[in-house]
């Protein structure tokens, strides 16, 4: 367990005042630190490690008979049985269509058979929601907020059997199930959580007091899963904030639901604000164990975030469909419109990000599924570059089809045009940038993951509260590591596989070049900043954007690569080959743009011009308003 003293030195506390200590400890206190590798996060230390990727791991033929007959099921329902723009429209899920998909197992997806759900991997589970992905939004937050960060993960990675025999049978039956942490003060920063639990004097019990803004499901749930702040800890003298988590079921007295919140898209989403007052909860109901809420809450979220980039591959080739099709038949000066340079470029580069994104959410379920390496890195680029590559996806969609996208399904349907809903989609997606992690969360949480090597390393020699000796002591070691690391990343490195398929060599080579560049520019940028470095966020940002881009050509080029070698007559090796061409130059190029953002950029002047206009200035950009 960190202590403030054990943050790492280059995260600079001794200027922050107490609440920003506090977030910090917190969140240091509750990463998951691992000493499994990770792909992804030795990319950032110039290191192309093969070994865990290579050959990329597809899914085993008897993983994907068992999740045949569900997901064939789960299909047929989506395509027969849902009205997508109905459930938009009326702002409701039907109940027999909820009915139906419990019914199928569709809310106990990866709970074990023992506890009464179909125990399917993860790799399935991702498949699920790409089906679903591709249908509706609303269908899939209800899904996967209860099964990714509702009761079903967080009592399967944490609770005790019992906890397990008495909730994980009924939320596999299709009791709707919630996660709140969210407050109205409170977004990504913990110390600032009101909602408390105070034990009884028998210590037997619980009482929570607060309120949870968007808690997704909230409005049908049977139970929450709801994070709250209990008695400090002392830790060396000092008191030490302590988050816990609580399962609560809904009908406890005190729960209400007091508002049910509505948004631009996801009209028929269950989401609403939740108060407790006085709400009397066993001992018992402690998932994990007291002072390990957020433990709890980022853990779970390491997978369950790759259900957002899971229902984007299906969202992005939905969005693929209907830009292809009209782009076919759409005829302009004399051709249709896909024969123009401008909308086919869209359509190219569509094609390969849906592909890359597929690639990359279905390497890192296999890794799940294999449990042999630490996903944290890679599900948060999944979820960070899938849902923006969505977005994308959607607007060039709309851009598109014209008129035609941005006019609502109803309006095409009064016309006797036909539906096809490109204004409801980009309502629905908008949401994948800002939920479960937006995305400057996620490039904050990534550029700590790079960092998180060096401050193991280098962070005593840059502690300012350590003594002139301790320092020295830590300089001394942290000079033997780099001597030897820092000069590798100039040195040719060889590893791409003798049989990789010979297209694809130039591009594995590219990104272990690239890495070994990446590494260099991080390790320049710390020596430069120093413990400031943490502060220069668009700096990091870039690390990062360079770093999820090698991880989805390194994805993209190995998931072909086993494709053309299981001969696969459904990507035949030319189409594969191109697909692959295209993205590798595309994601080269925004690479090429992000490193030059090293040596050129607007940062300190977009910086300084913003906190002028928060003190007021510039008011004539006022004028001319009404106000």
């Amino acid at each position: 367990m960190n202590t403030t003293d054990d943050i790492p030195g280059i995260i600079d506390t001794s200027k922050m005042n107490r609440g920003q200590r506090e977030a910090l400890e917190l969140t240091e206190d509750a990463r998951h630190i691992s000493d499994r590798r990770s792909f992804a996060g030795d990319l950032f230390m110039g290191r192309l490690a093969l070994d865990q990727v290579y050959p990329f791991p597809l899914q085993p033929d008897a993983d994907i008979q068992a999740g045949a007959p569900f997901l064939a099921e789960l299909e047929y329902i989506l395509k027969h049985e849902v009205d997508a723009d109905r459930i938009d429209a009326e702002g409701e899920i039907p109940d027999k269509l909820i009915e139906r998909l419990a019914k199928l197992g569709a809310f106990g997806i990866k709970i074990p058979k023992d506890y009464g759900g179909l125990g399917l991997s993860q790799t399935n589970y991702c498949r699920a929601a790409q089906l679903l992905g591709s249908v509706d939004g609303n269908l899939t937050a209800l899904l996967s907020a209860h099964q990714s960060i509702g009761v079903p993960q967080p009592v399967k990675l944490f609770g005790t059997e019992e906890q397990k025999h008495k909730y994980l049978p009924r939320v596999a039956r299709g009791e709707i199930s919630a996660f709140a942490l969210t407050e109205t003060g409170v977004g990504s920063d913990p110390a600032k959580m009101t909602t408390r639990a105070e034990p009884t004097p028998d210590g037997e019990h619980f009482v929570i007091n607060g309120e949870k803004l968007w808690c997704t499901n909230s409005v049908k749930a049977g139970v929450i899963v709801v994070m709250a702040r209990t008695p400090d800890q002392v830790v060396n003298g000092k008191p030490r904030s302590r988050i816990t988590a609580f399962i609560v079921e809904t009908n406890t007295p005190g729960v209400e639901v007091v508002a049910r919140c509505h948004f631009m898209g996801l009209r028929a989403l269950y989401n609403g604000v939740v108060r407790f007052t006085d709400v009397k909860v066993p001992r018992e109901a402690i998932i994990g164990g007291e002072g390990r809420g957020l433990k709890v809450a980022l853990t779970t979220l390491n997978t369950g975030r790759l259900t957002i980039p899971a229902a984007c591959v299906g969202f992005m080739k939905r969005c693929l469909g209907y830009a292809r099709e009209w782009s076919a038949e759409r005829v302009q000066w004399g051709a249709p419109i896909g024969h123009h340079a401008a909308i086919a470029d869209k359509l190219a580069r569509m094609a390969a990000d849906a592909f890359a994104c597929e690639a990359m959410v279905m390497l890192t379920s296999a890794m799940v599924d294999r449990d042999k390496t630490d996903i944290r890195i890679e599900a948060a680029m999944c979820k960070l570059w899938g849902s923006e590559s969505a977005w994308s996806a959607v607007d060039e969609t709309m851009q598109v089809r014209g008129g035609r996208g941005y006019e609502t399904a109803q309006s095409l349907k009064n016309r006797g045009e036909k539906i096809i809903p490109v204004e409801r989609m980009m309502r629905d997606s908008r949401i994948n940038l800002i939920f479960e992690g937006s995305s400057e969360i996620m490039r904050l949480f990534l550029a700590r993951e790079a960092l998180d090597p060096h401050l193991k390393v280098a962070g005593g020699v840059l502690d300012s509260r350590q003594s002139a000796s301790k320092r020295l002591v830590a300089m001394l070691k942290a000079g033997g590591f780099y001597a030897l690391w820092y000069p590798r990343l100039y040195l040719p490195s060889g590893g791409v596989p003798a049989d990789l398929t010979p297209a694809f060599k130039p591009a594995l080579a590219y990104v272990a070049r690239t890495s070994r560049r990446l590494a260099r520019t991080l390790f320049h940028a710390m020596a430069k900043h120093g413990a400031k470095l943490e502060k220069r966020q668009l700096l990091l940002g870039r690390v990062v954007d360079i770093g999820t881009e090698l991880f989805s050509i390194s994805a993209a080029v190995l998931h072909a690569d086993a494709l053309i070698k299981c001969a696969d007559p459904m990507r035949p090796r030319a189409e594969l080959e191109a697909l692959v061409a295209c993205f590798v130059g595309n994601a080269r190029g925004r690479i090429d743009a992000a490193f030059a953002g090293f040596a050129s950029n607007q940062d300190n002047r977009n910086y300084a011009l913003a906190q002028e206009l928060l003190k007021g200035h510039h008011a004539y950009l006022r004028k001319g308003i009404v106000e």
